[in-house]
C-alpha cells in the first residue's frame, strides 16, 4: 500500500500535536507547519497527497496558502478547519477549491474519516489521469506500424484530419486494424479526454441495436422494465466507432442519417428529443458505392459518412511492414510473457513474406503469437509456424535445391566439353550417359549453337 504524505498546517501546537498523532496511528507519513509562509516552503521542497489547513493563520491566511497550493498543483486536495461560528470562512475556501472543513475541536475519528474519502477521489483522479495518457499514448497514430510509403500515407491524412469535426470513413479489409486507426483519430482529437464508443453493427442483432444506438424508454416494449441509456449517448462530445457499417439495417440507416443531420436522437417510446455531440467514424470492409447501386446501403447516408475516406491497406500491398509488424508483436510478447526470444530465422521471414495475409495483420498476429508459444528456443525456426507457412517455407527450399541442381548440371556438363573440345561423344562418355542425353541437356542449357 502506497505511504500518503500529508501536511498539518495550524498555529496551535496542540491541534499539530492530536491531529499527527491520529494519522500517523492509521499509517500516514505527516509533516506540520505553524505558518503559511512555512508550509509554502515545505510544500515547494516536498511531494505531498494533502493538505490539512487552519483558516486562521498569522501573516499569509489559510485563504491565501489554499490559493497559493490550487495555483501550483490543482488535484491536490486541501482539508480546512474552521473555529466554530465561521462557516460563512469554510464555504468561501469550497468554493475557491477546499476538498472539504472541519470543525474545531476537530474530532479524531470525522478526521479519519474525512481524509480517507479526500484521498482515494485524490488517487482516482490521479488514475484516471494516468489512464487516459496510456490510451493516447497506445492509439498515437505515430504506433500505428509502419514504414511503406502507403502507411505514411495514411499517417499524414490522420495528421490532418485529426483535429476537424468532420465524419470519417475507414475502408479495408478484415484485419488491416481499421478500429487502430479510429481510436488513433479520436486520441489524437481535442475529445481525447471524452468516450469512444465502439459499435459492432455486424454483432448486433437488428432487433435489438435500435435500443443499443438510441436507447429506451421503460415500457416501450416487452421487456424494457427501466431506462436506457443509448450507447450514442453515452458518447456524447466525444467519438462513436461504427465497425462493419455496411451490416447496418436499412431502417436503421434512416435514423442514423437524422441524428447525422440534426445531432439529436429519440429514444425508443421516447417523445423527447436528446441534442447530442457525437463525431461519427464509421469502418467497413465492403465497397459501399456497389452497395448504394444495390439497394443495400442508403446513398444519402452514404454521403453524410463519406465526408473524408481513409483506405486502409491490405498487408500484401505493404509486405515491407512485415519484418516490422512481427518484430513489434514478437516484443509485445516478452513484455507480457516475459521469455526472451529475440527473433526470427531467415527462412521463417522469408515465409512471413512471401504469404498473402488474406487475413492480414491479425492474421500475422496470431501467427507470431502461435510460433511464441510452442517456440522454446532463442530464435523462432520453421518447426513453430502454421502448417500452411512450413509448406510455402519448404517450397522455397526445394526451389532452391532444384535451382542449385540446374546450375550444378551446367557447369559439370560445360567443364566435360570443354576438356573433350566440344566433342559432344567424348563429352557424354565422361558423364556417363548417352549422346542423345547429352544434347537434350545442353538444349536445356542453351548449349547447343543456335
Amino acid at each position: 500500500m502506497q505511504k500518503h504524505n500529508i501536511l498539518i498546517v495550524d498555529d496551535e501546537k496542540n491541534i499539530l500535536k492530536i491531529a499527527s498523532m491520529t494519522l500517523k496511528q492509521s499509517g500516514y507519513e505527516v509533516d506540520t507547519a505553524m505558518s503559511s509562509e512555512e508550509a509554502i516552503e515545505k510544500f515547494n521542497h516536498n511531494s505531498f497527497h494533502l493538505i490539512i489547513s487552519d483558516l486562521k493563520l498569522p501573516g499569509i491566511s489559510g485563504i491565501g496558502l489554499l490559493e497559493y497550493i490550487k495555483s501550483r498543483e490543482p488535484d491536490i486536495p486541501v482539508i480546512v478547519i474552521t473555529a466554530f461560528g465561521t462557516i460563512e470562512n469554510a464555504v468561501e475556501a469550497m468554493k475557491k477549491g477546499a476538498f472539504n472543513y472541519l470543525a474545531k475541536p476537530v474530532n479524531p475519528d470525522e478526521l479519519l474519516s474525512l481524509v480517507k474519502e479526500a484521498l482515494e477521489k485524490y488517487e482516482l483522479r490521479r488514475e484516471n489521469i494516468t489512464l487516459k495518457s496510456e490510451l493516447r499514448q497506445k492509439y498515437s497514430f505515430s504506433n500505428i506500424i509502419g514504414k511503406s510509403p502507403a502507411m505514411q500515407e495514411l499517417f499524414d491524412t490522420i495528421v490532418m484530419i485529426s483535429k476537424t469535426q468532420s465524419n470519417i470513413l475507414i475502408m479495408g479489409e478484415s484485419g488491416t486494424g481499421k478500429e487502430l486507426v479510429a481510436r488513433a483519430l479520436h486520441y489524437d482529437s481535442d475529445r481525447a479526454e471524452k468516450p469512444f464508443v465502439t459499435i459492432d453493427c455486424a454483432a448486433i442483432p437488428g432487433e435489438i441495436m435500435e435500443s443499443e444506438l438510441f436507447g429506451h424508454e421503460k415500457g416501450a416494449f416487452t421487456g424494457a422494465h427501466e431506462r436506457k441509456t443509448g450507447l450514442l449517448e453515452h458518447a456524447d462530445k466525444g467519438t462513436v466507432f461504427l465497425d462493419e457499417i455496411g451490416e447496418l439495417d436499412l431502417n436503421l440507416q434512416k435514423k442514423l442519417l437524422r441524428f447525422l443531420q440534426e445531432k439529436e436522437i429519440l429514444k425508443v417510446g421516447g417523445v423527447n428529443r436528446i441534442k447530442l455531440d457525437a463525431r461519427i467514424i464509421a469502418a467497413t470492409n465492403k465497397e459501399l458505392e456497389k452497395e448504394v447501386k444495390a439497394r443495400k446501403f442508403r446513398e444519402d447516408l452514404f454521403y453524410r459518412l463519406n465526408v473524408v475516406t481513409l483506405k486502409v491497406p491490405p498487408l500484401r500491398e505493404r509486405k515491407d511492414d512485415i519484418p516490422l509488424l512481427a518484430n513489434h508483436f514478437l516484443e509485445k510478447l516478452n513484455k507480457i510473457e516475459g521469455k526472451m526470444i529475440k527473433g526470427f530465422e531467415d527462412d521463417v521471414m522469408d515465409a512471413l513474406i512471401r504469404h498473402d495475409w488474406p487475413g492480414n495483420v491479425r492474421e500475422l498476429e496470431n501467427v507470431v503469437e502461435r510460433a511464441y508459444v510452442l517456440c522454446p528456443n532463442v530464435t523462432i525456426n520453421i518447426k513453430y509456424l502454421h502448417p500452411k507457412l512450413i509448406n510455402l517455407v519448404q517450397e522455397e527450399r526445394e526451389e532452391i535445391n532444384r535451382m542449385n541442381l540446374i546450375e550444378t548440371e551446367k557447369k559439370l556438363i560445360i567443364k566435360a566439353l570443354n576438356n573433350t573440345s566440344w566433342n559432344q561423344s567424348k563429352a557424354a562418355e565422361i558423364l556417363g550417359i548417352s549422346r542423345k542425353q547429352l544434347r537434350t541437356k545442353m538444349k536445356r542449357h542453351s548449349l547447343l549453337p543456335s
